[in-house]
């Protein structure tokens, strides 16, 4: 077992502590939108309207029509998510910044970093009023803000002008616009670290509301407000992108940098491991405009599209407790591995290289967790049991997760029990996933008696008293599994095929 600094993390996690939430028992979650950087990205968005026939048609859709038009498979604004668009930031992938009649990948407009004309024709003025008048449209729709895709260097047309020169005034511009987030990815100087550091460093003194998001190389998280993860393929996409997170979390961010992980489109994980959430299922289900399978999205396995709802969950939690940044130190990851395996069947990734009949494998830790112990499981043997993660969020909040299992063509949940203690029996408690049962422990001077146990579907306005359905002794309380899936999903939609997700309160009787 692999195991940093784990006696100092209670110390660790207690300096950073907050008052916790405020305690409604009627309703377990704030109508305050999270302040997390999460976001919807149009990436597959773009893809899907185009029936992924590839890069070029992907960036051509990148434009007024399809974010604000009226239509089949338009309206990208309006019809995404509207129940947590408070929530999110909504980021235009590659292509915003170009001219419409320019979609290579290569090409001297990249790194432009301006509202193009001729994609977005309504909204006029100069650069600054153009983003501005699209930044202020996305927010009257409900959306916390607007973002974009940035390439990682100047465009051609540039060249005269000093780098340092040409990102000032960018910056001062999307300030002034209101923009409020980059997602900075390939271009030349994708894995240039200090191009990467002068960048976020001139983003603090001219934009400084501006969320300015890196990848490709884990020691950029130093630097960084947010790192992403990086793309994944959605048949073994969960072990990937927990593997990936323990990759990061040796590091440390520094100098002021908030050092959050950002690992894409998996709620849950994000919720078990404190990390950002950027979003990529949307809803346009079932197959391609052209009729084909959608090879992103594929009906198979764990059948992603049809997890609407832990998008919901996962982002209210960070209404109760934000995603937090690495120190190095803080974390604690099993040495036993699993590992995940799927047969590839026809359109069921968008990754050309692998041929129908291949064997995807990829593998994790077992269990996973920052600011607190590796949670306690009933089973710590079988080779089909979940990924457990964990996490005590600075505000004192404990998040579980039990993520599934991909094994040749099937998609796993098994239900095991765990244990794990809680430093304050008065934070929220977020349970993500399908349980035999969860056991939590309280300090040794609390009595689950003195306390009246309430819980609620993060998708749901409306908690209940569970405290006669679940099982006191001492200092602990369990909560069965019937209990875990009939709270955490009475607010799912129909048809949805999301776990289970829920926050549990305890509150002093008296109070």
């Amino acid at each position: 077992m692999k195991i940093k600094a784990m006696a100092i993390t209670a110390l660790c996690c207690a300096m950073y502590m907050t008052p916790s939430v405020a305690q409604d028992k009627h309703n377990l979650v704030p109508d305050t939108p999270s302040a997390a950087p999460d976001y919807f990205c149009t990436w597959n968005l773009q893809g899907y309207v185009v029936s992924y026939t590839g890069g070029d048609p992907t960036r051509e859709a990148m434009n007024e029509e399809y974010m604000f038009g009226k239509g089949k498979y338009k309206d990208w604004v309006n019809v995404s998510y509207p129940t947590i668009r408070k929530d999110l930031y909504f980021v235009m992938d590659d292509s915003w910044d170009i001219p419409q009649d320019v979609n290579t990948p290569s090409n001297p407009y990249l790194g432009t970093v301006e509202l193009d004309a001729t994609r977005f024709p309504s909204f006029k003025g100069n650069a600054t009023e153009r983003l501005k008048q699209l930044t202020d449209r996305v927010k009257k729709a409900g959306w916390k803000g607007a973002g974009g895709w940035v390439c990682a260097q100047k465009p051609g047309n540039k060249a005269d002008i000093d780098e340092n020169t040409y990102w000032t005034e960018k910056l001062k511009e999307h300030h002034a616009a209101g923009f409020s987030y980059w997602k900075v990815d390939w271009g030349r100087h994708e894995r240039d670290g200090q191009w990467r550091k002068t960048l976020t460093e001139l983003g603090k003194k001219y934009a400084p509301g501006l969320w300015i998001e890196h990848a490709f190389q884990n020691e950029f998280t130093a630097f960084s407000d947010v790192f992403r993860t990086y793309d994944v393929e959605n048949i073994t996409a969960q072990p990937v992108t927990i593997q990936r997170v323990c990759n990061i979390l040796p590091q440390c961010a520094t100098g002021g940098a908030k050092g959050i992980i950002n690992c894409e489109d998996e709620p849950y994980i994000a919720a078990g491991l404190g990390c950002a959430i950027g979003v990529m299922r949307h809803p346009f289900n079932g197959n391609l405009p052209d009729g084909n399978q959608d090879i992103t999205f594929p009906p198979v396995g764990r059948n992603v599209k049809q997890r609407i709802d832990e998008v919901i969950r996962g982002v209210r939690w960070h209404r109760i407790a934000e995603p937090f940044g690495v120190d190095g130190k803080s974390y604690a990851i099993d040495g036993n591995r699993l590992e995940d395996y799927w047969t590839l069947g026809k359109d069921e990734t968008w990754n050309k290289s692998r041929p129908v009949g291949s064997v995807v494998k990829e593998s994790a830790p077992a269990r996973v967790s920052r600011c607190m112990p590796l949670v306690e499981v009933s089973d710590s043997t079988s080779t089909d049991r979940p990924f457990i993660l964990a996490s005590r969020y600075p505000n004192g909040a404990t998040a579980v997760a039990s993520i599934g299992r991909a094994l040749d063509r099937e998609y796993y949940t098994k239900e095991i029990g765990v244990t794990f203690a809680v430093a304050q029996p008065e934070a929220p408690i977020g349970i993500f996933g399908r349980f035999a049962s969860v056991t939590i422990t309280l300090p040794e001077s609390s009595r689950a008696g003195d306390y009246e146990i309430y819980a609620q579907d993060l998708a749901a306005d409306k908690a209940e008293n569970i405290s006669k359905k679940v099982t006191a002794k001492g200092n602990s309380i369990t909560l069965p599994g019937e209990l875990i899936n009939s709270v955490g999903l009475a607010a799912a939609t129909e048809g949805d095929l999301s776990d289970p997700g829920l926050v549990v309160r305890f509150f002093k009787k008296g109070k």
